[in-house]
C-alpha cells in the first residue's frame, strides 16, 4: 500500500514569519528518514500505512505544541493498494507525457 500525504502545519500565534516552526517538523522528518518533498505551500511524504501517516502528523504537531497556543493544519491523503514509490512515479508519468507533447 502507498499512502501519499500532503500537509501543511504551522502556528497562527507567532507572527508573519513561521519558517522556524516549519523547520522543526522537517528536522523531525529527516531524523525519522521519512521521504518527503518540501514545497512553498506544504510538505508531501509517502508511507506504507494510514497508521504511519497519522503517526507522522501527530509527531509533527508535537514539534509545535510545547510553545504554540494555536496550530493550523491541512491534510490530504491518497491511499492506493498494491503500489509504492508514487511520490516520484506520479510526477515522472506527467513529465513523460509532457515530453511527448512538447516533442510532437
Amino acid at each position: 500500500m502507498s499512502v501519499l500525504v500532503e500537509f501543511a502545519m504551522f502556528p497562527t500565534d507567532k507572527g508573519d514569519s513561521i519558517s522556524e516552526y516549519v523547520s522543526r517538523i522537517i528536522i523531525m522528518m529527516d531524523t525519522n528518514r521519512t521521504p518527503y518533498k518540501l514545497t512553498s505551500m506544504g510538505t508531501i511524504f509517502e508511507v506504507d500505512t494510514l497508521e504511519d501517516a497519522f503517526n507522522i502528523i501527530n509527531r509533527a504537531y508535537k514539534q509545535l505544541e510545547p510553545d504554540c497556543s494555536r496550530v493550523y493544519s491541512t491534510i490530504k491523503l491518497d491511499v492506493r493498494k498494491g503500489k509504492s514509490g508514487r511520490i516520484i512515479q506520479k510526477v515522472e508519468s506527467v513529465e513523460r507525457k509532457l515530453g511527448k507533447k512538447l516533442n510532437s
